[in-house]
Formats: C-alpha cells, structure tokens, sequence
C-alpha cells in the first residue's frame, strides 16, 4: 500500500478518535514519510509538534497504525526541513476503530464561555500560539509551565487563555481560575485593610484557598503588576506554591518578560522557566477572514462586496475588535444614510475617521507603494489620496504600473489599494507610464530600480 494511501486511511480513523479541534491542530497538517524497519517517520509542521506527539499521542498512533497495517511501528516525527530527500515506500490494510472521552466540572472560574479555541481566529500570525495553548489544555502542569502569552492589545491573548480554562474546565474535574493582576492586587490588598489590631486569618485564608487550591492559574496583564511591590512578592510565593505541586499558571503581558522592567527579576527569570510564544499582529489574509466572519455571524439584510472587506482589511490596524467595529460601524452608517447601498465610496465615507494612521504593510500593492513612495519622497497617504499635484500624481501613476506588472492584481484591485479609484483610472496610469518608458531613459532606469528593491 502507498504511503499517502495508508496515511489517509490512518488520519481518517484517528479523526473518529479525537474531538474536531485536537486533530485539525495535531494531525491534520501531519505526512507519512515512509516505513523502515518497523519505524514511522511522520512529517510535523512544526516543532511544537515534534514534542507534542509523542508525549501525548504515541499510544493512539501506534495503535491505529497496528490496526490499519498488523505491526508495531516505533516512532520519529521530524520536519520537513530535517528529511532527507528520498523516494516513498509502499504497504499493507485497514480497519477502523472505537471511542472517547470528556468529563465536566463546574466551579466559579470567573471564565467566559463565549471564548473557545473553535471560535478562535487563526493564521500564520498566531498559529504557532494556539499550537502551544491547546498543548497546555490537553495537559495542564506538564507540557508548558508556566505558558506565557505576550503581544499587543486586542490580538487575542486573553481569548486564547479562557479557551484553555474552558477546555480544562469542560475535560477535567480540575479547579481553573482567571484573574486579572488588578483583581489580583485588589484581593491582596483586602488582607490588610481590616484594622491592625483585629486578627486577620480569615482573610489571609480566603486569600491562600483561592490563589493556591486551584489546578490551573489564569493571570491576565501582569504587566500591572509592576508598580505594586508587596503584591509581586506575594504573586512570587503563589508562583512557587502551585509551581512546585506541578499546578499549571497561564500569564499575558502586553510585552515580553524581558521588557517587563518594574517586575522584580526573579519573577521575569521564573516566566522565562515554560514557554514563551508571542501573538503577532493578523496579516490582510486573515484579517480579510475575520471580517467575512463577522459578517457572515451578523446575518446583515445588505451584502457587503468583496472590495469593501479587503479595503477595510487593508486600512484597519490590526486590532481584532477595531476590525469587527468597522463592520458595525458601516452598516450603522448605511442605516443612517437612508439605507444606502454598501459600496466602496460608502465604505470609504463611512470609516474615514476610523481608519488608522499607520496603514499596515499586507501584500505586494502595499509594498510597493512605500518603496515608490521612500524614492519620491512623499508619504504613503498621499500616494493613496486624491491629490493631484504632479509631485504626487506622476509617482502614484508609477507605482500603479508597477503593481500591474509585477503582480498578478487585477485593475480594481489596485484602484481599490490607491484610495478607491475607478479601474479605468489605472488602465490610463499603466498605459501612460508604457509609453513614456519607451521614449525616456530617465524614466526607465528609475522603473528599472524600483523592480529591483521591489524583488
């Protein structure tokens, strides 16, 4: 039997196995290399996966594998980059195979349901991230501890970390709680506020049971922490408390432990002992994603065309909440404009005020645009504006023939990238540009440089 064949005989009995979400992130994107000597050399995309799987997989693996062929395979995940270039092998029959698992438990976790790895986001951005989350749901106070998730606001971080108390919560009879640091502060601070000559042990006890009789510590911007000295030092014994009973912590921060400068150092060396991961910010292709799926859960009465979306993904910043505000905020627009028709210059009228200043970088178009726009000398915003002037207009013309002939963009999209002009509009730009090529070496020798720091 041919390895891909057996493969998908093997990926689609292991899906039976595993809940939708744990086979997408763990095998969904795995490859038979080949069969040597009683060996399954699997392909894993990342190393993440390298670690996961055998730890936590092993058994099914080679049980299904034992199912579909008659043998005992040992193990090897290895990533692409490692295999050697060799030819397949061939092999033997199938089967199919029986059931699993979860069981529940309901405790005051302060979590939010609304927030799942199935409702989650993900690209390139922040795969590696999720990878990582749902490692540590599967097996709290084992694969990462603590997990710590670093990035600006509104990228996901704390969707990522109730998903996993939720996960655990809905897995596990394990005792989960999410705090922010102010709660935390707040609740420190609450052990000292009786008056001094009163004795204080319920509180240090009500303290203590919640902090360090859990399973699984969820704890929200650390990085306000900071300016509280004697709550660090508390949060440091509760670190090393649940530490030390191997209880899983889960941190975010808006920056990474090592820019954390107002947390005392054997805190940031302690957030260094796990894994680390960084949520970067969505690229135009999932932003583009996010939008469709704000639209499609809003059930709007009007479509809302393609060229609008990649022109909010395009000049939206980066913030997943600002992007699905945009989408709120056009059809409040359209609504109050007597239910006008949802068009780009709708668009463009409706999120004028609501469009970032740093227009982020995404695709070709993009590029380009800011490498003509550094050799002229002018800004980005004004190669995309309506401004006529020649100083910007002949430059705008440039950079619109250059993205029609060194993309594969067609002329409405890149009138959409230059502020909304008609395709018409490009076609003129293009074939004027064409023409004063051929009669002025000046002009070609600047095209011929822009290709160049283009490529």
């Amino acid at each position: 039997m041919n390895v891909e064949i057996l493969w998908s005989k093997f990926l689609s009995t292991i899906k039976n196995e595993l809940s939708s979400l744990s086979f997408n992130i763990w095998f969904k994107d795995t490859e038979l290399y080949k069969l040597e000597e009683e060996k399954a050399i699997i392909i894993v995309p990342m190393p993440i996966h390298k670690k996961h799987l055998p730890d936590n997989y092993s058994e099914i693996i080679i049980s299904t594998l034992n199912q579909i062929t008659g043998t005992n395979f040992e193990l090897e995940f290895l990533l692409k980059e490692e295999m050697e270039a060799e030819p397949k092998e061939e092999l033997f029959p199938p089967q199919t195979i029986s059931e699993g698992v979860p069981s529940t438990n309901l405790i005051q976790t302060n979590l939010k349901k609304q927030y799942t790895f199935e409702n989650f986001y993900v690209g390139n951005s922040n795969k590696f991230a999720q990878a990582a989350a749902l490692s540590v749901a599967e097996n709290p106070g084992k694969m990462y501890n603590p997990l710590f998730i670093y990035g600006n606001s509104g990228l996901g971080k704390t969707h990522l970390m109730h998903a996993i108390g939720n996960y655990i919560v809905e897995n596990s009879n394990r005792r989960v709680l999410y705090v922010t640091s102010d709660q935390f502060i707040e609740d420190f601070i609450g052990i000292n506020k009786k008056n001094k000559k009163e004795a204080n042990f319920d509180c240090v006890d009500f303290f203590k049971n919640k902090y360090r009789n859990i399973d699984v510590l969820i704890i929200d911007d650390i990085q306000f922490l900071g300016p509280a000295t004697q709550s660090q030092q508390e949060f440091f014994h509760t670190f090393n408390s649940l530490y030390s009973d191997s209880k899983q912590i889960i941190i975010s921060s808006d920056r990474s432990p090592d820019d954390l400068k107002l947390l005392e150092d054997r805190l940031r060396t302690r957030f260094c002992w796990g894994l680390t991961v960084n949520i970067f910010p969505p690229d135009f292709n999932l932003r583009v994603e996010i939008l469709k799926k704000k639209i499609a859960a809003g059930n709007f009465e009007k479509e809302i065309p393609q060229d609008v979306v990649e022109y909010i993904a395009s000049n939206i910043g980066n913030d997943v909440r600002q992007l699905e505000g945009s989408i709120t905020r056009l059809i409040a627009y359209s609504t109050i404009m007597s239910g006008a028709e949802i068009n780009l210059d709708l668009a463009i009228d409706a999120l004028k005020d609501f469009i970032s200043k740093g227009i982020c970088e995404k695709n070709d178009i993009h590029r380009i645009q800011r490498i003509v726009s550094e050799y002229f000398q002018i800004s980005v915003e004004d190669i995309r504006s309506k401004k006529r002037s020649a100083n910007i207009a002949f430059p705008r013309q440039i950079a619109m023939y250059l993205c029609r002939t060194t993309t594969s963009e067609s002329f409405p999209k890149i009138g959409t990238e230059f502020g909304g002009k008609d395709h018409s509009t490009v076609m003129h730009s293009v074939e004027k540009i064409e023409n004063e090529i051929k009669v002025n070496k000046d002009l070609a020798n600047i095209i011929e440089k822009l290709k160049k720091d283009i490529e």
